[in-house]
Protein backbone atom coordinates (compact mmCIF):
# COMPACT_ATOMS: atom_id res chain seq x y z
CA UNK A 1 0.00 0.00 0.00
CA UNK A 2 2.55 2.43 0.67
CA UNK A 3 4.52 1.39 -1.97
CA UNK A 4 1.40 1.96 -4.34
CA UNK A 5 0.99 5.65 -2.84
CA UNK A 6 4.39 6.45 -2.81
CA UNK A 7 4.09 6.35 -6.50
CA UNK A 8 1.25 7.89 -6.80
CA UNK A 9 3.16 10.84 -5.03
CA UNK A 10 5.75 10.75 -7.55
CA UNK A 11 3.62 11.15 -10.32
CA UNK A 12 1.99 13.78 -9.06
CA UNK A 13 4.88 15.62 -8.45
CA UNK A 14 6.12 14.94 -11.75
CA UNK A 15 3.13 16.28 -13.28
CA UNK A 16 3.13 19.26 -11.15
CA UNK A 17 6.81 20.00 -12.50
CA UNK A 18 5.65 19.20 -15.87
CA UNK A 19 2.24 21.77 -15.69
CA UNK A 20 4.76 24.86 -13.62
CA UNK A 21 7.26 25.06 -17.23
CA UNK A 22 5.66 27.69 -18.66
CA UNK A 23 6.48 29.78 -21.10
CA UNK A 24 3.52 32.74 -20.57
CA UNK A 25 5.46 36.10 -19.57
CA UNK A 26 6.89 38.92 -21.35
CA UNK A 27 10.71 38.52 -22.53
CA UNK A 28 13.54 40.71 -23.02
CA UNK A 29 16.86 41.00 -24.06
CA UNK A 30 19.75 40.97 -27.10
CA UNK A 31 19.70 39.22 -30.32
CA UNK A 32 23.39 39.34 -31.60
CA UNK A 33 24.68 37.55 -35.41
CA UNK A 34 26.41 34.81 -35.34
CA UNK A 35 29.17 35.26 -37.69
CA UNK A 36 32.80 36.08 -36.62
CA UNK A 37 33.62 39.58 -36.67
CA UNK A 38 29.96 40.91 -36.88
CA UNK A 39 28.66 43.06 -33.76
CA UNK A 40 25.39 43.92 -35.06
CA UNK A 41 23.09 43.25 -32.88
CA UNK A 42 19.02 43.50 -32.65
CA UNK A 43 17.51 44.64 -29.18
CA UNK A 44 13.98 42.03 -29.12
CA UNK A 45 11.27 41.28 -27.07
CA UNK A 46 8.97 38.26 -26.95
CA UNK A 47 5.62 38.71 -25.07
CA UNK A 48 3.50 35.20 -25.28
CA UNK A 49 0.93 33.34 -23.74
CA UNK A 50 0.88 29.50 -22.87
CA UNK A 51 -2.32 27.43 -23.75
CA UNK A 52 -1.24 23.72 -23.42
CA UNK A 53 1.76 23.22 -25.91
CA UNK A 54 0.75 26.31 -28.14
CA UNK A 55 1.95 29.73 -27.47
CA UNK A 56 0.75 33.04 -29.69
CA UNK A 57 1.94 36.62 -28.85
CA UNK A 58 4.16 39.04 -30.36
CA UNK A 59 7.32 38.67 -31.26
CA UNK A 60 9.63 42.21 -31.94
CA UNK A 61 12.88 44.01 -31.91
CA UNK A 62 15.18 47.17 -32.77
CA UNK A 63 17.37 47.08 -35.17
CA UNK A 64 19.15 50.97 -35.80
CA UNK A 65 16.34 53.34 -35.51
CA UNK A 66 13.91 50.81 -36.49
CA UNK A 67 11.12 48.73 -34.64
CA UNK A 68 9.09 45.94 -35.97
CA UNK A 69 6.89 43.65 -34.35
CA UNK A 70 4.68 40.65 -35.17
CA UNK A 71 1.71 38.48 -34.40
CA UNK A 72 3.57 34.96 -33.66
CA UNK A 73 2.68 31.05 -33.24
CA UNK A 74 4.37 28.37 -31.72
CA UNK A 75 4.50 25.53 -29.81
CA UNK A 76 6.26 24.30 -26.49
CA UNK A 77 7.36 21.19 -25.24
CA UNK A 78 7.05 21.00 -21.55
CA UNK A 79 9.33 17.99 -21.31
CA UNK A 80 11.67 19.60 -23.13
CA UNK A 81 11.54 23.20 -22.10
CA UNK A 82 11.70 23.99 -25.65
CA UNK A 83 10.00 26.90 -27.79
CA UNK A 84 9.80 27.07 -31.42
CA UNK A 85 8.30 29.75 -33.51
CA UNK A 86 8.37 29.78 -37.30
CA UNK A 87 8.55 32.15 -39.75
CA UNK A 88 10.05 35.33 -38.08
CA UNK A 89 11.28 37.66 -40.60
CA UNK A 90 14.42 39.77 -39.54
CA UNK A 91 15.98 42.73 -41.00
CA UNK A 92 19.38 41.72 -42.94
CA UNK A 93 22.21 42.58 -40.23
CA UNK A 94 24.12 44.33 -43.37
CA UNK A 95 21.32 46.26 -44.26
CA UNK A 96 22.69 50.76 -43.73
CA UNK A 97 18.73 51.44 -44.18
CA UNK A 98 15.70 50.05 -42.32
CA UNK A 99 13.55 51.85 -44.88
CA UNK A 100 14.94 50.22 -48.05
CA UNK A 101 16.30 46.53 -45.84
CA UNK A 102 15.45 43.71 -47.07
CA UNK A 103 14.47 40.51 -44.88
CA UNK A 104 15.95 37.58 -43.58
CA UNK A 105 13.02 34.92 -43.17
CA UNK A 106 14.33 32.91 -39.57
CA UNK A 107 12.43 30.17 -37.30
CA UNK A 108 13.34 30.67 -33.40
CA UNK A 109 14.33 27.55 -31.35
CA UNK A 110 15.02 28.30 -27.81
CA UNK A 111 15.28 26.07 -24.34
CA UNK A 112 13.49 27.44 -21.56
CA UNK A 113 15.88 27.70 -18.24
CA UNK A 114 15.04 28.39 -14.66
CA UNK A 115 17.24 29.01 -11.92
CA UNK A 116 17.65 31.07 -8.15
CA UNK A 117 18.84 34.10 -10.13
CA UNK A 118 15.46 33.93 -12.27
CA UNK A 119 14.33 32.07 -15.94
CA UNK A 120 15.23 32.90 -19.21
CA UNK A 121 14.89 31.63 -22.48
CA UNK A 122 18.37 30.83 -24.72
CA UNK A 123 18.10 30.11 -28.28
CA UNK A 124 18.72 31.66 -32.13
CA UNK A 125 16.59 32.85 -35.24
CA UNK A 126 17.61 29.89 -37.76
CA UNK A 127 17.69 31.25 -41.25
CA UNK A 128 15.28 29.33 -43.48
CA UNK A 129 16.93 26.62 -45.61
CA UNK A 130 16.45 29.05 -49.12
CA UNK A 131 18.65 32.33 -46.92
CA UNK A 132 21.45 29.89 -45.15
CA UNK A 133 24.41 30.82 -47.05
CA UNK A 134 23.30 34.53 -47.30
CA UNK A 135 21.92 35.06 -43.43
CA UNK A 136 23.96 34.11 -40.33
CA UNK A 137 22.08 32.61 -37.75
CA UNK A 138 20.90 35.43 -34.85
CA UNK A 139 22.15 34.32 -30.97
CA UNK A 140 19.10 35.14 -28.67
CA UNK A 141 19.13 35.49 -24.98
CA UNK A 142 15.96 36.39 -22.99
CA UNK A 143 15.57 37.21 -19.31
CA UNK A 144 11.66 37.23 -18.03
CA UNK A 145 10.50 40.38 -16.46
CA UNK A 146 9.62 39.03 -13.24
CA UNK A 147 7.66 42.19 -12.68
CA UNK A 148 4.85 41.78 -14.91
CA UNK A 149 2.38 38.99 -14.42
CA UNK A 150 0.45 40.08 -16.43
CA UNK A 151 2.19 40.29 -19.78
CA UNK A 152 1.05 43.90 -20.05
CA UNK A 153 5.22 45.47 -19.91
CA UNK A 154 7.06 46.94 -22.52
CA UNK A 155 11.08 46.40 -22.85
CA UNK A 156 13.23 47.17 -20.02
CA UNK A 157 16.16 48.14 -22.05
CA UNK A 158 16.84 51.77 -21.46
CA UNK A 159 18.21 52.22 -24.79
CA UNK A 160 14.81 50.44 -26.05
CA UNK A 161 12.79 52.66 -24.30
CA UNK A 162 14.88 55.63 -25.46
CA UNK A 163 14.08 54.76 -29.42
CA UNK A 164 10.09 53.69 -28.64
CA UNK A 165 8.85 57.34 -29.72
CA UNK A 166 10.91 57.87 -32.76
CA UNK A 167 8.17 56.83 -35.73
CA UNK A 168 9.52 55.87 -39.21
CA UNK A 169 8.41 57.22 -42.90
CA UNK A 170 5.95 54.76 -43.21
CA UNK A 171 4.13 55.06 -39.58
CA UNK A 172 1.32 57.52 -39.18
CA UNK A 173 1.41 60.15 -36.63
CA UNK A 174 -2.12 61.66 -35.47
CA UNK A 175 -2.53 64.48 -33.30
CA UNK A 176 -6.21 63.72 -31.65
CA UNK A 177 -7.36 67.36 -31.19
CA UNK A 178 -7.82 67.19 -35.05
CA UNK A 179 -7.31 63.64 -35.70
CA UNK A 180 -5.33 64.82 -38.55
CA UNK A 181 -2.16 62.72 -39.34
CA UNK A 182 1.37 64.58 -39.72
CA UNK A 183 2.83 62.17 -41.69
CA UNK A 184 1.43 59.69 -44.25
CA UNK A 185 -2.13 60.90 -44.04
CA UNK A 186 -4.89 58.68 -45.16
CA UNK A 187 -6.56 60.50 -47.53
CA UNK A 188 -4.97 62.47 -50.34
CA UNK A 189 -6.68 65.19 -52.24
CA UNK A 190 -6.53 66.04 -56.20
CA UNK A 191 -5.19 69.34 -57.08
CA UNK A 192 -7.54 72.55 -56.83
CA UNK A 193 -9.07 73.03 -60.26
CA UNK A 194 -7.55 77.04 -61.35
CA UNK A 195 -9.49 79.36 -62.62
CA UNK A 196 -9.14 80.26 -66.51
CA UNK A 197 -8.20 83.80 -66.27
CA UNK A 198 -10.27 85.48 -69.47
CA UNK A 199 -7.98 86.96 -72.84
CA UNK A 200 -9.20 89.72 -75.12
CA UNK A 201 -11.64 87.29 -76.78
CA UNK A 202 -13.40 85.96 -74.13
CA UNK A 203 -13.41 89.50 -73.16
CA UNK A 204 -15.49 90.48 -76.31
CA UNK A 205 -17.58 87.84 -76.69
CA UNK A 206 -21.29 88.35 -76.06
CA UNK A 207 -22.28 85.00 -74.78
CA UNK A 208 -21.13 83.75 -71.09
CA UNK A 209 -18.62 81.08 -71.50
CA UNK A 210 -19.64 77.76 -69.24
CA UNK A 211 -17.27 76.62 -66.59
CA UNK A 212 -16.72 73.09 -65.86
CA UNK A 213 -17.60 71.70 -62.19
CA UNK A 214 -14.57 71.37 -60.24
CA UNK A 215 -13.44 67.48 -60.49
CA UNK A 216 -15.00 65.43 -57.61
CA UNK A 217 -12.54 64.02 -55.71
CA UNK A 218 -13.01 59.81 -55.32
CA UNK A 219 -10.67 59.83 -52.10
CA UNK A 220 -12.87 62.40 -50.16
CA UNK A 221 -16.51 61.06 -51.55
CA UNK A 222 -14.84 57.55 -50.45
CA UNK A 223 -13.85 58.52 -47.25
CA UNK A 224 -17.34 60.58 -46.59
CA UNK A 225 -19.15 56.95 -47.69
CA UNK A 226 -16.98 55.12 -44.26
CA UNK A 227 -17.72 58.35 -42.26
CA UNK A 228 -21.93 57.81 -42.79
CA UNK A 229 -21.26 54.09 -42.27
CA UNK A 230 -19.77 54.42 -39.14
CA UNK A 231 -22.14 56.73 -37.59
CA UNK A 232 -24.85 54.28 -37.95
CA UNK A 233 -22.83 51.31 -36.44
CA UNK A 234 -23.30 50.94 -32.63
CA UNK A 235 -19.95 51.21 -30.70
CA UNK A 236 -19.23 48.55 -28.49
CA UNK A 237 -16.25 49.87 -25.68
CA UNK A 238 -14.31 46.71 -25.25
CA UNK A 239 -11.86 48.15 -22.56
CA UNK A 240 -11.17 51.43 -20.25
CA UNK A 241 -7.62 52.16 -20.40
CA UNK A 242 -5.68 54.48 -17.70
CA UNK A 243 -2.28 55.63 -19.42
CA UNK A 244 0.92 57.61 -17.94
CA UNK A 245 1.54 59.36 -21.02
CA UNK A 246 -0.25 61.74 -23.64
CA UNK A 247 1.94 60.18 -26.46
CA UNK A 248 0.89 56.46 -27.12
CA UNK A 249 1.83 53.92 -29.79
CA UNK A 250 -0.76 51.51 -31.15
CA UNK A 251 0.04 49.12 -33.32
CA UNK A 252 -2.56 46.44 -34.99
CA UNK A 253 -2.42 42.73 -36.61
CA UNK A 254 -4.37 40.24 -37.37
CA UNK A 255 -4.54 38.14 -34.34
CA UNK A 256 -6.40 34.92 -36.41
CA UNK A 257 -5.66 33.68 -39.55
CA UNK A 258 -4.99 35.97 -42.27
CA UNK A 259 -7.95 36.09 -44.23
CA UNK A 260 -8.35 39.81 -45.63
CA UNK A 261 -9.60 41.74 -43.40
CA UNK A 262 -9.13 45.56 -43.85
CA UNK A 263 -10.37 48.20 -41.75
CA UNK A 264 -10.10 51.81 -40.98
CA UNK A 265 -9.27 53.95 -37.76
CA UNK A 266 -11.05 56.47 -35.90
CA UNK A 267 -9.87 58.96 -33.48
CA UNK A 268 -12.55 60.36 -31.15
CA UNK A 269 -15.14 59.80 -34.32
CA UNK A 270 -13.12 61.65 -37.01
CA UNK A 271 -11.44 59.29 -39.53
CA UNK A 272 -7.49 58.95 -39.50
CA UNK A 273 -6.60 56.04 -41.62
CA UNK A 274 -8.56 53.95 -43.85
CA UNK A 275 -8.33 50.50 -46.69
CA UNK A 276 -5.83 49.19 -43.77
CA UNK A 277 -5.32 45.46 -44.40
CA UNK A 278 -4.74 43.30 -41.00
CA UNK A 279 -1.56 41.09 -40.86
CA UNK A 280 1.03 39.15 -38.78
CA UNK A 281 3.52 42.36 -39.68
CA UNK A 282 2.00 45.50 -37.65
CA UNK A 283 0.98 48.83 -38.60
CA UNK A 284 1.98 51.63 -36.38
CA UNK A 285 -0.01 54.56 -35.83
CA UNK A 286 1.76 57.29 -33.26
CA UNK A 287 -1.27 58.70 -31.11
CA UNK A 288 -1.15 62.54 -29.36
CA UNK A 289 -3.76 62.44 -27.18
CA UNK A 290 -6.42 65.75 -26.76
CA UNK A 291 -5.72 67.23 -23.64
CA UNK A 292 -8.91 69.22 -23.46
CA UNK A 293 -11.20 66.10 -23.42
CA UNK A 294 -11.18 63.34 -19.92
CA UNK A 295 -11.56 60.71 -22.49
CA UNK A 296 -10.09 59.89 -25.75
CA UNK A 297 -12.08 57.49 -27.59
CA UNK A 298 -10.03 55.10 -30.72
CA UNK A 299 -12.62 53.39 -32.98
CA UNK A 300 -11.82 50.16 -34.99
CA UNK A 301 -14.08 50.65 -38.64
CA UNK A 302 -14.66 46.81 -40.36
CA UNK A 303 -14.19 47.83 -44.29
CA UNK A 304 -14.99 44.01 -45.05
CA UNK A 305 -15.50 41.06 -42.88
CA UNK A 306 -12.76 38.52 -44.63
CA UNK A 307 -13.03 35.44 -45.55
CA UNK A 308 -13.47 34.80 -41.45
CA UNK A 309 -16.18 36.86 -39.91
CA UNK A 310 -16.25 38.64 -38.06
CA UNK A 311 -13.16 41.44 -38.67
CA UNK A 312 -11.01 40.43 -35.57
CA UNK A 313 -7.58 42.71 -35.03
CA UNK A 314 -5.40 42.55 -31.67
CA UNK A 315 -4.54 45.88 -31.11
CA UNK A 316 -1.05 46.76 -28.46
CA UNK A 317 -1.28 49.80 -26.80
CA UNK A 318 2.22 51.18 -25.36
CA UNK A 319 2.19 54.49 -22.88
CA UNK A 320 6.42 54.21 -22.81
CA UNK A 321 6.13 52.41 -19.77
CA UNK A 322 3.02 49.98 -19.77
CA UNK A 323 1.66 47.78 -22.51
CA UNK A 324 -1.59 46.68 -23.06
CA UNK A 325 -3.45 44.06 -25.69
CA UNK A 326 -6.92 44.42 -26.26
CA UNK A 327 -8.51 42.12 -29.26
CA UNK A 328 -10.98 44.16 -30.79
CA UNK A 329 -13.76 42.55 -33.21
CA UNK A 330 -16.20 44.61 -35.38
CA UNK A 331 -18.82 43.91 -37.90
CA UNK A 332 -21.19 45.33 -40.25
CA UNK A 333 -23.05 47.15 -37.28
CA UNK A 334 -20.86 47.33 -34.58
CA UNK A 335 -17.50 49.64 -34.25
CA UNK A 336 -15.24 48.22 -31.70
CA UNK A 337 -14.32 50.95 -29.16
CA UNK A 338 -11.25 51.38 -26.74
CA UNK A 339 -11.53 54.35 -24.34
CA UNK A 340 -8.22 56.28 -22.85
CA UNK A 341 -8.04 58.77 -20.55
CA UNK A 342 -4.19 60.03 -18.56
CA UNK A 343 -3.87 59.20 -15.54
CA UNK A 344 -3.67 62.37 -13.08
CA UNK A 345 -0.04 62.96 -11.95
CA UNK A 346 0.79 61.52 -8.10
CA UNK A 347 1.33 64.96 -6.94
CA UNK A 348 -1.83 66.27 -8.14
CA UNK A 349 -3.80 63.71 -6.53
CA UNK A 350 -2.00 64.14 -3.16
CA UNK A 351 -2.64 67.84 -3.03
CA UNK A 352 -7.06 67.34 -3.84
CA UNK A 353 -6.62 64.58 -1.34
CA UNK A 354 -5.15 67.62 1.27
CA UNK A 355 -7.79 69.90 -0.24
CA UNK A 356 -10.48 67.40 1.25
Amino acid sequence: MQKILYICALFAMMHGALSAQTVSGSWYGHADVDMAGVHNNYLTELVIKQKGNRVEGIFGYYFRDKYQSFFIHGRFNPKTREITILNIPVIFYASTSTLYSVDCNTNFKGVLIHSRAGSTVKGALYADAKYRYTCPNIKVNYVLDKADNQTDSTIQVSLANARIWKPQPDDLVVDAITAAPTAQPATTSLPAPVEAKPTADTAQASAPVAVAPPPVDPVKEENKKIEESFTKRKPVVNRVLEVESDSLRLSFYDNGEIDGDSISVFVNKNITLTHQGLSARAFNLFLKLDSTKDINEISMFAENLGRIPPNTALMVLTDGKNRYEVFMSSSLSENATIQVKRKKPKSSLAATQQQK
